[in-house]
């Protein structure tokens, strides 16, 4: 009876652990991925599918890793609180890794570095960032964009959104008068709308490194999307995809085939 009852006892606590995610291999399970749908070229769906920079270059790392995934949308604000919570075991949507955001969860290694571009539409008369005092200017609330407007035109009247979709549709119908989005972003939203007379006056460069984000403390996951991304490095994948979606972004010596 003893032993039974050992049995059971033991039988229960590895069951509890199981449906913890304690005791189980990343690899055995269906990964749930947090992502955008509209923020292209990064994050974005299309006919049904989860595609982008980002999502392509996490599918190749994960063949390479026999990890299954599956993609979800969200809003970029509610992404990292998402993960965190463990709602999503992976952040996919060119996420910029900030000490601040480092509290929240961990991240991969870097895979792409952050660029940003202040998109307007003509006539209003923004060049630069030194143009944004007195101007509406959307951003996605949470983002760098976010971030980078605050500390650095401080006289603009921030107006916040919670994607991608709604501050282009707000720029477009002259609710605001620029944004700024990711430099490829709003690059193309520049060319696929030639109607609302789009432009990108200024790119700003910068040294923040994206990254995928994972629950902290998930070093199992993490250590799996980094061995796939050295892989997908290189064999030349990454250039692949890269010139793929972003075919007018520079490719930075750490992601050219044969690094890592």
């Amino acid at each position: 009876m003893k032993k039974s009852f050992a049995a059971a006892v033991s039988a229960a606590l590895l069951a509890v652990l199981a449906a913890c995610g304690g005791g189980e291999d990343a690899g055995a399970r269906t990964l749930r991925v947090g992502t955008l749908s509209d923020s292209k070229p990064n994050a974005y769906q299309e006919n049904g599918v989860f595609t982008g920079f980002d999502n392509e270059l996490l599918k190749a790392i994960a063949a390479h890793q026999n990890l299954k995934l599956e993609f979800v949308s969200t809003e970029f604000s509610a992404l990292l609180g998402q993960v965190a919570t463990g709602k999503f075991d992976i952040g996919s949507s060119g996420i910029s890794q900030t000490d601040e955001r480092r509290k929240t969860v961990d991240f991969s290694a870097p895979y792409n570095y952050q660029s940003l571009g202040i998109e307007t539409r003509e006539g209003v008369g923004i060049t630069d960032e030194n143009s944004l005092a007195g101007k509406r200017i959307g951003v996605v609330q949470g983002t760098v964009s976010d971030s980078w407007l605050a500390s650095n035109a401080p006289a603009a009247q921030a107006v916040k959104f919670p994607q991608d979709a709604a501050t282009l549709a707000a720029l477009k119908s002259g609710a605001i008068d620029g944004a700024i989005f990711d430099q490829a972003t709003a690059e193309d939203y520049a060319a696929k709308n030639p109607d609302a007379k789009l432009k990108v006056v200024k790119a700003i460069a910068t040294t923040i490194p994206h990254g995928f984000a994972v629950k902290k403390g998930n070093t199992e996951l993490a250590g799996k999307i980094n061995e796939g991304l050295k892989a997908v490095i290189a064999d030349g994948t990454w250039e692949k995809v890269h010139q793929r979606f972003e075919p007018n972004a520079p490719v930075p010596a750490d992601f050219k085939a044969g690094q890592r």
